[in-house]
């Protein structure tokens, strides 16, 4: 039997071909008109340049500008005989324009014409800014279940006739994560549709799913918004704008986008200042650490490193330092990656690739004449050098590091390459810390303990020296109430252990000995460790013996 002939592959090759010869013939006009070639398909195409030429002249001139710094304005044009672009080209020029010009194919133009569709969405906004009504974000807070009230305005935005449609559904989703006190908005393409998920007290909850036009469309908004290039669609792109939230605060917003399987996963961090005014006695620190770190944070020298995974609250740590001990006398400087928040009175800088990294930074803030530095990250060799020079002389270096524990701290600065001779004068505090979910004390309930529950316990308080820490009575923990959408927990609250330098760890840590050897050595010192303040907090019913469980290990 003969089979049908297939021709979708000569046919797609035929328009190949036919595209690729398009762009030849634009690549020879250029020469013979003197012009530049341009490839908008390969092109990342500047926002700002684009909005220089109204879409109705563009289309008309078949002209697009696609970059623009200040004044200088490259345009990209199919035909410089056409009347339309002469008079387009002396309008810009009347407008202040210095104009470069490029020719391209009819492909090319059109690719990048689709773009003003994106621009059309934004009629009510500005790059870099967006404003939350208040009216979106009071309907949503007030209902007792604000997640169901937050699926509810999307279904209502995203059915929407209207112009400003995408508009409203942006807002919606913004007031939500607001009103539900999210940390980051995830934006997640799949095969037919598109995720949206909220992390609210540091967990992911599922909330609402888009089609792909309105998904598309999003996305759009955002990186106008963020101030990211709408064509690029194949690596990874940053960007940053502000809301005005809905008590008039400002409110800042990191985006990340990164290509996937079905599109652009895009994740938008809430940066609220708010967060970082809480005072450092507010953080959940036990009273006997705190009362240690406290007086730790005042030397005139020395260097506090707290460690933890991405997401521990690290960074509000320390910036309730810093908050705690400025005064007009002292000079504070920071060097981030990126500078999320900022204080009043402290001198923040922030690193730039390779032009300007941590280690040359800090470098740098030396020679400033500070009396305080934060660092925000020990990365490499060079940046552990130079801080633990620094804390050596004369100064107070914050930083953090990526480890399990406190005691992790120094085999990390060896395995970065530093010195562990020079550890017992240079690094004063190595802290560790994690963050879990505090029960909402009108949806909690008590319950006895497990005699398996009683023994992993007393397993855990068994090495602690300071057993006046430990409390008389060990009967019973508490538990979540989950009632509607609500998980029975809100907010959160801080973990903590810390090592403290003494002689006797300076001599321990010269060679380099392994972190279970540190941490058994440490135990002298008579802190709790993480796990330790785990289970006091389970037991007060701050939180629930399973959130504890989650968050750091425990014996079994």
């Amino acid at each position: 039997m003969d089979l049908p002939f297939d021709t979708s592959k000569e046919e797609r090759e035929l328009a190949e071909t036919h595209l690729r010869e398009e762009e030849d013939v634009a690549r020879i006009l250029s020469e013979k008109y003197g012009m530049g070639y341009a490839d908008l398909s390969m092109q990342e195409i500047d926002n700002d340049a684009l909005r220089t030429i109204p879409e109705k002249d563009a289309r008309e001139a078949e002209t697009v500008a696609f970059a623009r710094v200040a004044e200088a304005l490259s345009i990209a044009v199919r035909n410089p005989n056409n009347p339309a672009y002469q008079k387009l080209r002396e309008d810009l020029v009347a407008r202040g324009f210095s104009l470069t010009e490029y020719l391209a194919s009819k492909k090319s133009i059109d690719l990048a014409l689709e773009h003003y569709g994106d621009l059309s969405l934004a009629t009510e906004s500005r790059a870099g800014s967006f404003a939350v009504d208040q009216g979106v974000f009071d309907e949503i807070s007030r209902d007792s279940s604000a997640r169901g009230a937050l699926t509810a305005k999307l279904d209502e935005a995203v059915n929407l006739k209207s112009l400003n449609r995408v508009s409203r559904i942006f807002e919606t989703v913004l007031a939500g994560a607001f009103a539900l006190r999210a940390s980051d908005i995830h934006i997640e393409p799949e095969e037919e549709k598109t995720r949206l998920r909220l992390r609210i007290d540091g967990v992911l909850t599922d909330v609402y799913f888009f089609d792909s036009e309105t998904a598309r469309q999003i996305n759009s908004r955002i990186k106008l918004l963020s101030g990211v290039k709408l064509n690029v669609t194949n690596r990874a792109q940053d960007g940053r704008f502000s809301v005005t939230s809905a008590d008039g605060g400002e409110v800042e917003m990191r985006v990340s986008f990164i290509p996937g399987n079905y599109g652009e996963a895009i994740v938008m961090r809430i940066l609220d200042p708010k967060a970082t005014q809480v005072s450092y006695k507010e953080l959940g620190i036990h009273p006997k650490l705190l009362a240690r770190l406290e007086e730790e944070i005042r030397r005139p020298n020395g260097m506090l490193l707290t460690t933890g995974p991405t997401g521990s609250g690290k960074t509000t740590t320390l910036y309730s330092f810093l908050r705690e001990i400025h005064t007009p006398e002292t000079k504070i400087i920071t060097i981030e990656d990126p500078v999320e928040y900022h204080l009043e009175g402290i001198v923040q800088t922030q690193v730039a690739g390779e032009q300007y990294t941590f280690a040359d930074g800090l470098r740098a803030i030396v020679r400033q004449d500070p009396d305080v530095i934060m660092v925000g990250e020990i990365r490499d060799g060079e940046t552990a050098d130079i801080a633990i020079q620094a804390a050596l002389t004369g100064h107070f270096v914050f930083s953090t590091l990526h480890t399990n524990d406190a005691a992790g701290t120094f085999p990390r600065l060896v395995d970065l390459g530093a010195d562990p001779k020079s550890f017992g004068s240079a690094v004063t505090v190595s802290m560790a810390q994690r963050l879990l979910r505090r029960l909402d004390p009108d949806q909690k309930k008590e319950r006895p303990l497990t005699h398996e529950e009683k023994a992993m316990i007393a397993k855990v308080f068994e090495p602690l020296e300071d057993k006046s820490l430990i409390p008389e009575k060990i009967e019973t923990v508490w538990e979540p109430v989950a009632e509607g959408d609500s998980t029975g927990y809100k907010g959160r609250i801080g973990l903590y252990e810390a090592i403290f330098m003494d002689d006797e760890l300076a001599h321990f840590l010269r060679d380099n000995p392994p972190d279970a050897d540190i941490a058994k050595l440490a135990t002298k010192q008579g802190y709790l460790t993480m796990a330790q303040d785990g289970i006091l907090k389970a037991l007060a019913g701050v939180t629930s013996l399973s959130e504890v469980a989650a968050t750091v290990d425990l014996p079994r």
